[in-house]
């Protein structure tokens, strides 16, 4: 009797036992891995951007603006949200007296403009610190812009910026944020002033370089304004 009982007890007392099924474990440490590998081959193919980038005229931008440009970049063009191989970089973290602004070429790694860039008028004397999104504030708005149409201003032909970030400048065409020619972005500025002249709230250029530059990059092409008190979000590696 006790040999016809034993399985039955065997087969009750194995369902308490605990389960020996194959973890997820591996299959989550390879999707981290995978995640890394990928990570550490968008890293890679930005630094080889980097340093196939044509400086001889210019000047390069830091390796820490560029990185999250690019980043951002990718992510904007697998998105549909920019058309064109050009990307707009302003670096708001060196001086207003320094030319921060780049467009660069990212089809043929050419600079084609480095230039002074103004900022907003609240934003900081000459160094940007204060940044928003909101109408009248008089301040410059950080993270990526899908850049517009052209149309005539006050300013003359002007380059309309749509924010592709919300709550952070997203806000920029209800404010009228645009990219315009501005006599006050000039070295002559500077000297008799000691500092660029401020906007209230545009990336405004010299006027001798205004239409080249608006005329390269309008259109859908990636416009970025880049901080380091600020990480956006199209340039970390969360974004899917």
């Amino acid at each position: 009797m006790i040999y016809t009982i034993l399985p039955t007890i065997l087969l009750v007392l194995a369902s308490f036992a605990p389960s020996t099924a194959i973890s997820p474990e591996p299959k989550i440490s390879a999707s981290i891995a995978y995640a890394e590998k990928l990570e550490s081959t968008v890293d890679a193919k930005i630094e080889m951007a980097y340093h196939n980038l044509h400086s001889s005229k210019y000047a390069l931008p830091k390796l820490e603006s560029f990185t999250e440009a690019l980043k951002g970049y990718y992510t904007l063009k697998e998105k549909g949200l920019i058309k064109k191989e050009i990307l707009t970089l302003i670096d708001f973290s060196l001086s207003a007296n320094t030319k921060r602004l780049w467009v660069i070429d990212l089809a043929t790694g050419d600079i084609l403009f480095h230039s002074l860039v103004a900022h907003g008028r609240n934003t900081g004397e000459e160094f940007a610190s204060n940044f928003s999104n909101a109408s009248e504030s008089f301040k410059s708005s950080l993270g990526f812009y899908s850049t517009g149409e052209i149309y005539s201003g006050k300013h003359g032909m002007s380059l309309r910026l749509d924010g592709l970030e919300k709550g952070v400048n997203d806000n920029a065409r209800a404010r009228g944020v645009v990219m315009h020619a501005a006599d006050y972005v000039s070295n002559s500025f500077i000297k008799n002033n000691h500092r660029l002249g401020r906007s209230q709230g545009c990336p405004a250029v010299p006027a001798e370089l205004s239409k080249e530059i608006i005329s390269t990059i309008k259109d859908k092409s990636c416009f970025f304004i880049y901080h380091p008190s600020r990480v956006s979000k199209f340039g970390t590696k969360s974004i899917s």
